[in-house]
């Protein structure tokens, strides 16, 4: 069952890297706004494409969290950072630098050392009451804490870190919300499923999460936010997995490799993020480039 969760989580990782990076192709020839961008968007096929690859990385995302652990499905995203480098790169007619190469390399490593070291097992699909309510608690008062210091005014590359950090530790609730859920909707059928309040818990923080990541992409550098955004969610969903779902981790010695593999993730993800900025930020077309000169 911990194969088909990590087979489903890393379909997942890619489709939504497939959704992502469509959808920006999309958004990048769009010269409209507001509720104009979303009625050109519907027309183009790359818009299609990229919703088609978000619903299916849902769906499997679903699939996979039925069939494993939190620590272990959420963790396996990370891969999304570069299967969007691999997917973005041809779509935006760019060339990824040699140097990303490294930090695909330091991600996809990097995880599986983590993942064999810590060797995530066990758990429920369910969990008490009473662990959820200072989970949601503590959930929610992070990304407060998070928000609150991003205002305006701040500097952009704090504000987007800051902003990304709110929406990951929203994914990972988000996730094991939908974890829950998807356990009623197994174990009971859709009835079960629509009268559980996961159901609608992980459609708002779902939402809550989307909109803050859309700020963070907004309020600074990508290579601000996306080291947040993909660290915060692995991490805040392993401590989500433990406590709430009574998932189990590798400890002793085992936390000497699980420790490097992190800290190659680190490394990967941060190199990678400068290269999707490098290739997704669009050049000034050249028209442009004379009416501000």
């Amino acid at each position: 069952m911990i194969e088909l969760a990590a087979v489903f989580a890393v379909a997942g990782a890619a489709s939504n890297a497939v959704g992502t990076a469509f959808q920006r192709k999309a958004a990048s020839t769009s010269s409209h706004g507001g509720l104009r961008l979303l009625a050109d968007l519907v027309r183009r096929p790359f818009w299609v494409i990229g919703m088609a690859g978000v619903i299916c990385a849902a769906l499997f995302q679903s699939l996979a969290l039925v069939n494993g652990p939190l620590a272990l499905v959420q963790p396996l995203f990370i891969l999304e950072l570069p299967f969007a480098l691999l997917v973005a790169a041809p779509l935006m007619h760019r060339r990824l630098p040699p140097w990303g190469w490294w930090g695909v390399g330091g991600c996809v490593a990097g995880l599986a050392v983590l993942l064999v070291a810590a060797a995530p097992h066990g758990g429920t699909a369910h969990a008490p009451l009473a662990r959820w309510i200072p989970a949601l608690c503590l959930c929610v008062g992070l990304m407060a804490a998070a928000v609150l210091p991003a205002g305006r005014g701040r500097p952009p590359a704090r504000r987007a870190a800051l902003l990304a950090a709110a929406s990951a530790t929203g994914n990972a609730l988000t996730a094991a919300l939908l974890k829950s859920a998807s356990g009623t909707f197994a174990d009971d059928g859709f009835a079960a499923f629509l009268r559980s309040w996961q159901t609608y818990g992980f459609a708002l923080a779902g939402v809550a999460s989307v909109l803050l990541l859309e700020n963070a992409l907004q309020a600074g550098p990508l290579a601000a936010a996306q080291p947040a955004l993909t660290i915060g969610d692995a991490v805040v969903s392993l401590s989500l997995g433990i406590t709430l779902f009574d998932e189990r981790i590798r400890t002793g010695w085992w936390l000497v490799p699980e420790a490097c593999g992190a800290l190659l993730i680190v490394g990967g993800v941060l190199v990678l993020s400068r290269a999707v900025q490098r290739i997704t930020v669009l050049p000034v077309p050249a028209e442009e480039q004379h009416s501000t000169a």
